[in-house]
């Protein structure tokens, strides 16, 4: 089983030394510094990029510069898809959103983990662990979404708030770690 194979099936693999994901990474890593030095006056030339650069993307998208991300290939995004400056995507495991979510500046989500044990961390294992966003998803600025998190639909998430654990539909959320304070009617 290649060190791909173990992440796509969320087994511990190696993401620092494995030429093949090294290298996609660093092609992708082109891709968004392409990108961010593009003129935001180009959007012929933002729009074709920026969908060569994500894996599933609907018509209407739109990723302010800077926008970071491993390998691209694992984000799917829905239709309506507004991200604010300084997006920054660990695509380990699939990063899905729906439609019609906004995202503020400076946010972050993170597929990849690592392990608590030492010995492991140190030869440069890690996990990964699919995110999904649902339909009309607000994130406020400075939101980091951890591994294997779900967000419901409709749901709004606080400025500066730590997603670690699932946030349901119809529901605020803020914090760190994000805790919901109140169901939307």
């Amino acid at each position: 089983m290649t060190e791909k194979e173990k992440c796509a099936a969320g087994l511990l693999y190696d993401a620092n030394y494995d030429k093949e994901l090294i290298n996609e990474r660093i092609a992708c890593k082109d891709l968004c510094l392409e990108y961010n030095q593009l003129k935001n006056s180009d959007s012929e030339n933002r729009n074709a990029l920026i969908k060569k650069i994500i894996g599933k993307a609907k018509d209407h998208i739109c990723i302010e510069p800077s926008f970071w991300c491993d390998y691209g290939y694992n984000i799917e995004t829905g239709e309506n898809f507004y991200a604010n400056h300084n997006l920054t995507i660990l695509d380990c495991a699939k990063v899905k959103f729906g439609d019609n979510v906004f995202i503020g500046p400076n946010c972050s989500f993170y597929t990849a983990g690592h392990p608590l044990d030492a010995k492991q961390r140190n030869e440069g294992l890690e996990y990964a662990r699919p995110i999904t966003v649902g339909d009309s998803v607000w994130l406020g600025g400075n939101v980091v979404v951890l591994p294997g998190v779900s967000i419901g639909n409709n749901a709004v998430i606080g400025a500066g708030s730590v997603v670690t654990k699932d946030v349901p539909e119809n529901s605020v959320a803020v914090g760190n770690p994000c805790k919901v304070i109140k169901n939307i009617d």
